[in-house]
């Protein structure tokens, strides 16, 4: 079997250097994921989008990420991740160039969805390089921690700089902001990261590209269809079995095939599968906060966009300073499901307290509530959650298994989002039957829409840690049993000692 390429690592300041372009990467793409969203009515305005097809700025994206981010992976692992991570970079500056010139709903959309395919080859490309350069387990925990912690608090940096560019700029400058960024982490990791690939020739399992991309296609473009067509809808169903099949088509294709794109050890370990599952319904939380928290604040309560971005500081705060002062120092001495499983409980509990939520609410007693119990529990999830998701694996195979979490993380948002916003419309709709119509009683239907889909989203992810509580068995990192490599056997060439040899040396060497 093919190894990888080793270079000798990064060492001192150049590895911490390297993390922070690698972090200047992955917050682009967590900000890319929330930034738009709060210039949504503007540029639906501008370019005079209709309502029906202005999900589809949104779902281009995740549509184009969560289908590709297998083959990204492993592109990154046989071309070079150094080399994947820099042509991403500079093709998500492209497309952000492409999107902020939109001069209609046709441009932009091809933006969207090339900025997608390039997010889909640097999430994975930036994650193994971040594995394969920190191995040591105090080092890995403190970057993994900062990881985390930026992959947890960027969405709500993105609703902050998305209603700050939109108030002051223009909405184009929320696609334009991530020009300078992929720049300067561009010429940083050019300079600082050292280049780490698989050996041998690039191999690429077309038998199994094929049905995972059109299977994961078929999935987010369900899920998005969903919140207008509904989920019991004809075509929303049909995707969701297509999808099911060719996914089912990919394992079979993948456990026959020599050189699968991606092996199915990767998920069938229990700490890997276990991660993939943290961060796939740690998502669903902190998205759909984002989302109810966004139409609480400016529908609701009528705050204007940069109000509401600035609104969110206390959840990113509270992810900072759960990640970075809390779970880093406790990462390499714990066992990763006594920091998972308790910030999914606690995160829950913030998603259950938008049930307190009135149209009256003082921000302080209910959405700041919510948000520093959300962002403390996503700070103990992530760090753990993307750190073990590379637990174990060959370095060969850190791409693929970057991916995989990608992956997971995308499909997880994609399909929660859905979910929930199925929940509130339905809860409101039902709410709004059931009384006279007046502008309170809307304000007041929303809010019951919001409650319901914050209970639900709180039982997902009680029962992912009651999951992640069984599954994952991992014992913490000083305990885990350190590699047995057996001494080499070596013939001596005297011969062995008689009884009388042995009396001799002792009587020799006693003291007179």
């Amino acid at each position: 079997m093919a190894t990888t390429k080793a270079p000798a690592p990064p060492t001192g300041s150049r590895r911490w250097a390297a993390l922070l372009f690698i972090g200047l990467a992955q917050l682009m793409i967590v900000l890319d994921g929330t930034v738009v969203n709060i210039a949504l009515p503007s540029l639906q305005r501008d370019l005079q989008i209709s309502d029906g097809d202005r999900q589809w700025i949104i779902t281009a994206y995740t549509l184009a990420f969560g289908s590709l981010l297998l083959l990204g992976g492993r592109i990154a692992d046989y071309t070079g991740r150094r080399r994947a991570f820099l042509i991403a970079l500079l093709g998500f500056a492209g497309a952000s160039a492409l999107g902020g010139a939109a001069a209609d709903f046709e441009m932009l959309l091809t933006a969207r969805a090339l900025q997608g395919g390039f997010g889909a080859l640097l999430g994975p490309s930036a994650l193994s390089l971040l594995a394969v350069t920190f191995t040591g387990p105090k080092d890995r925990a403190k970057a993994f921690g900062i990881w985390g912690a930026i992959s947890a608090a960027g969405g709500a940096i993105g609703l902050l700089a998305g209603g700050a560019l939109t108030d002051y700029l223009d909405w184009r400058w929320c696609l334009y902001i991530n020009i300078p960024i992929a720049v300067i982490a561009a010429v940083g990791g050019f300079a600082v990261i050292t280049e780490s690939r698989h050996a041998g020739p690039a191999r690429f399992d077309l038998l199994g590209v094929l049905p995972v991309t059109g299977g994961l296609v078929a999935i987010v473009y369900a899920t998005g269809r969903a919140g207008s067509d509904g989920w019991g809808s004809a075509k929303v169903i049909g995707l969701l079995t297509a999808g099911a099949v060719l996914l089912a088509v990919f394992a079979l294709v993948e456990s026959r095939v020599a050189q699968p794109l991606l092996p199915l050890r990767v998920i069938a370990d229990r700490t890997r599968g276990s991660a993939y599952l943290a961060v796939g319904l740690a998502v669903i939380g902190m998205f759909g906060a984002f989302l109810f928290l966004t139409y609480f604040m400016q529908v609701v309560k009528g705050y204007s966009p940069v109000r509401t971005g600035v609104a969110f500081l206390p959840m990113a705060t509270a992810v900072l300073l759960s990640a970075g002062g809390l779970t880093t120092r406790l990462l390499p001495r714990v066992p990763p499901r006594a920091l998972i499983v308790p910030g999914m409980l606690v995160s829950s509990a913030g998603m259950l307290w938008m049930l307190t939520l009135e149209p009256g609410t003082p921000y302080a007693a209910g959405v700041l509530v919510a948000q520093l119990l959300l962002g403390f529990g996503a700070g103990m999830i992530m760090p753990p959650a993307l750190d073990y998701a590379t637990h174990g694996v060959d370095q060969g195979d850190s791409g693929i298994a970057s991916a995989s979490v990608n992956t997971a993380q995308q499909i997880g948002g994609s399909i929660g989002i859905a979910l929930l916003n199925t929940i509130a419309t339905g809860t409101t709709a039902d709410y709004l039957s059931s009384h006279a119509p007046s502008p309170a009683i809307a304000r007041q239907a929303l809010v019951e829409g919001f409650g319901a889909a914050g209970a639900w989203s709180a039982g997902i992810l009680v029962v992912g840690a009651l999951i992640v509580a069984v599954l994952m068995n991992t014992p913490r990192p000083s305990t885990a049993p350190p590699p047995r490599t057996p001494a080499p056997r070596t013939r001596s060439r005297n011969p062995p000692l008689t009884a009388s040899d042995r009396l001799r040396t002792t009587t020799a060497d006693r003291p007179a």
